[in-house]
């Protein structure tokens, strides 16, 4: 992993873009802490850090006040990734579908998904093998964000991360659905309602599909970008009582 620099922002937050092989990444850690290493929280989301880098930001923002470190990834076949054309081709099938008013098939959304989460996932622990090695970063580890599918992977095979917050913004294969059921560390699923790039049904049947005790749906009115501003509060009283001794209850 190698950081290009370092950016101390005006809450004392610390920005270091990084690249682990042709990856780039991002890592914001809070202001120093006497209590001991930051928890790490690995944010998921769409793809193209240029673009997602705002609303990433304004995450790992609100993580950092509370004690936590926050990193992110390229995800593959977006930003300044090379491209994948089987995704391109699904992707342009899907939205065909959306905009016809007609059902999506399995066999588009497991075109679209499922090689990204065989890539994505690898890449992920990568990272998080990279990332734990950096002075003052420390387990455990939570995931928060999209892709929900990839999230779901990382849950069921990731021994270090011990909870996660799970955007529920996009199609899911149904294997997916099955492996969800081996997830075991509690979860925070958020949807928006009237998401209109979101299956609502498929959404709840892989809430329904989740495997551990401790599981909370938060669904909230508006489309796919409108989360509100609390669920950000939600999401680090989450965390801090999973990934912090003593955390807020």
């Amino acid at each position: 992993m190698d950081f290009s620099s370092a950016q101390r922002l005006d809450d004392g937050v610390v920005e270091r873009p990084f690249t682990l092989g042709e990856i780039p990444g991002f890592l914001w850690t809070p202001p120093p802490s006497r209590t001991g290493p930051a928890p790490l929280i690995l944010a998921g989301h769409p793809g193209d850090l240029n673009r997602m880098y705002p609303r990433l930001l304004a995450r790992a923002r609100h993580a950092a006040a509370v004690g936590f470190a926050t990193a992110t990834i390229e995800l593959p076949g977006a930003g300044v990734r090379p491209r994948s054309a089987v995704a391109e081709q699904a992707r342009a099938d899907l939205r065909r579908a959306v905009t016809a008013g007609e059902p999506v098939s399995d066999e588009v959304v497991d075109r679209l998904v499922l090689p990204l989460v065989e890539a994505a996932v690898p890449e992920w622990r990568a990272a998080l093998d990279a990332l734990l090695a950096v002075p003052g970063i420390g387990g455990p580890v939570g995931y928060s964000g999209g892709v929900i599918s990839i999230g779901v992977r990382l849950a069921a095979v990731e021994p270090r991360i011990a909870a996660a917050v799970l955007f529920a913004g996009s199609y899911v294969p149904a294997s997916i659905v099955e492996e969800a059921r081996r997830v075991t560390i509690p979860l925070l699923v958020l949807l928006q309602w009237d998401d209109e790039s979101n299956d609502r049904q498929m959404a709840l049947d892989l809430f329904d599909a989740l495997g551990p005790a401790e599981k909370t749906l938060h669904a909230n009115m508006g489309g796919h970008t409108g989360v509100p501003a609390h669920e950000g509060d939600a999401a680090n009283r989450f965390f801090s009582r999973h990934l912090m001794t003593g955390g807020a209850r």
